[in-house]
């Protein structure tokens, strides 16, 4: 079996889908008979090691994504792999083009829907050019032949959109980069905390959606000898004394340990999709304390941390204050054995690989359902 994964969402300082594509494309080498091919865009056409570049632009501050404009590139770069099946990770140009190449080279198409583009557009430009992308994403996606969604809210917007048969497909976290045993008491002492304080931290791009001020508000009502530690790029600069910020991007080695380090995870985001940096905060022995909205709760059982209502700093701080209360590394340790048990990326590409099967009809394996 041949698959060819595309997307335009893959940046030297991207996210999740990058991590996705690329845990994956590591895994299915594995497999005896599947071959595994990634389409990204690119300065220039090259190729290496299964990964193909496609010449596009270059997003004007766009921390280097670019943006696909024409489909033929991509159209003609898929003729000449000739997979059997193809997903594609994002709902624009290179989208098209897979499901012209699609038809053409008589293949299934599959659409896995990562990011809300309603909402994204709607935080961006306003709400009323949001609304008209419902049309857009609905049309889009029901031209797949199947669908998968990395959560249950995912895939009820997508359902709500028209577009049914939306399949749940949760992603995966790297157990060997983030674990517990990364942990670095030269961390504490570089940031200037004896060991009695409380280290919160937030890792990730300091984008609108993320709500670092609700983050920031809670470390104000939390005080001494409570710590927040924000790592990533575009992060705040004027922060609370009880506040430390690493404003800039850092390579996954260096979030481990930084994460393992710390006692807990702080995440105020109420739009996440998947949520994959909750997942690396468990896989690190540590517990996560999220608000209860987007795909979050779908991810932080009691067990492995606590959910507060969205937006409130008050909420969070309790929240924080309650983890204290009882035993958080036991709750880390719990936290471990989840992801290990319902994230690893094995697991994942198990599950991915039924449903390419399913849709080329080459064998009847139980896949989960959402509908």
């Amino acid at each position: 079996m041949h698959i060819a994964d595309m997307t335009m969402f893959y940046a030297p300082a991207s996210g999740g889908v990058r991590t996705y594509l690329e845990a994956k494309h590591r895994r299915l080498q594995l497999y005896a008979g599947v071959r595994h091919s990634i389409l990204v865009p690119g300065d220039r056409h090259q190729h290496s090691a299964g990964i193909y570049q496609i010449p596009a632009p270059a997003l004007p501050f766009g921390k280097g994504y670019r943006f696909p404009v024409r489909r033929a590139p991509w159209r003609n770069q898929l003729r000449i792999l000739h997979p059997d099946v193809i997903e594609v990770g994002d709902p624009y140009m290179t989208a098209w083009a897979a499901l012209d190449a699609g038809r053409r080279l008589d293949v299934p198409v599959i659409g896995f829907y990562h990011s809300d583009l309603p909402l994204l557009v709607s935080n961006r430009i306003g709400d009323w050019l949001g609304t008209n992308m419902n049309g857009y994403v609905s049309r889009l996606y029901r031209s797949f032949d199947r669908v998968l969604a990395p959560s249950r809210v995912m895939a009820e917007k997508l359902q709500q959109l028209g577009v049914p048969d939306v399949y749940v497909q949760p992603l995966g976290v790297d157990l060997e980069t983030f674990r517990p045993d990364r942990r670095d008491a030269e961390i504490r002492d570089r940031l200037g905390l004896d060991e009695e304080t409380r280290l919160m931290i937030f890792a990730g791009r300091g984008s609108r959606e993320k709500n670092i001020h609700v983050l920031l508000d809670t470390a104000r009502q939390l005080g001494k000898p409570y710590h927040l530690l924000l790592v990533g790029s575009r992060m705040p600069r004027r922060v609370p004394d009880n506040v430390t910020v690493i404003d800039h991007f850092c390579p996954a080695a260096e979030v481990a340990r930084y994460m393992a380090s710390a006692d807990v995870l702080l995440h105020a985001g109420n739009q996440e999709t998947f949520g994959l940096v909750a997942l690396e905060a468990m896989a690190s022995g540590i517990p996560v304390v999220a608000a209860r909205a987007g795909a979050l709760p779908e991810l932080v059982p009691f067990h492995t941390g606590r959910l507060c209502r969205p937006l409130d700093a008050v909420a969070m701080a309790q929240a924080v204050r309650e983890l204290f209360e009882d035993d958080p590394r036991l709750i880390g340790a719990q936290a471990r054995q989840h992801v290990e048990a319902h994230h690893a990326w094995d697991a994942v590409v198990a599950g991915l690989l039924a449903h390419y099967h399913a849709v080329l009809g080459t064998a009847e394996l139980p896949v989960a359902v959402h509908g």
